[in-house]
C-alpha cells in the first residue's frame, strides 16, 4: 500500500512539474490561482553600434627582473557607426594600473589604454588581464599583458 501511494506521489508530482497551466490551491474553502511567469532579457546589438577594435589584444614583454615595472599602450580604433564611450578599464590584480581615454573616439578614430605592471612582489610567468567595458559591441573587450619575472641573480 505504501508503495502504491509513493507512486502515485511521483507521479502527481512529475505532471505538475511538466504542467504550463496555472497551479490551483485550496485554502480553507476558497480556490486561488497562482501564474508562474518567466521573462527573457535579450539585448539587440544596433547595427549602428561602435566596435573596439584593438591592434594587438597581446603585448608579452618577455623576461625582466623583479621590482621593474612594464609600460604598454594597447591601441584601438573604433570600427562601427557611432561614437565609442569606455566607461570602464580594469585589471585582474593591483600590480597592473589600465588608464582610459576620458573622451569619446568618433567613428574611425584611435584611441590608447595605457597599462603599467609593476612586478614588484611577483615571480614566474605573469598574465594580466585588463578588462575594458564600454557602449560597444562586445560590451566587454580583454588584452593580456604576458611575460617572466625572475629575480635579478638568475636572469
Amino acid at each position: 500500500m505504501k508503495r502504491v501511494l509513493f507512486l502515485a506521489f511521483i507521479a502527481a508530482s512529475m505532471s505538475a512539474c511538466n504542467s504550463n497551466k496555472p497551479a490551483e490551491t485550496t485554502v480553507a474553502g476558497t480556490t486561488t490561482e497562482e501564474t508562474t511567469t518567466s521573462t527573457t532579457t535579450t539585448t539587440v546589438v544596433s547595427p549602428d553600434a561602435p566596435v573596439l577594435s584593438f591592434e594587438n589584444g597581446m603585448y608579452n614583454f618577455g623576461k625582466i627582473l623583479q621590482g621593474e615595472k612594464v609600460h604598454y599602450d594597447f591601441k584601438f580604433k573604433n570600427t562601427g557607426k557611432s561614437p565609442l564611450i569606455i566607461t570602464n578599464a580594469t585589471a585582474s590584480c593591483g600590480c597592473t594600473v589600465p588608464e582610459k581615454p576620458n573622451e569619446p573616439i568618433k567613428p574611425g578614430d584611435t584611441g590608447v589604454i595605457k597599462v603599467v605592471f609593476n612586478s614588484t612582489g611577483k615571480m614566474g610567468m605573469q598574465d594580466k588581464v585588463v578588462t575594458i567595458t564600454s557602449n560597444g559591441n562586445p560590451s566587454t573587450s580583454e588584452v593580456h599583458i604576458i611575460g617572466e619575472v625572475k629575480e635579478a641573480a638568475s636572469l
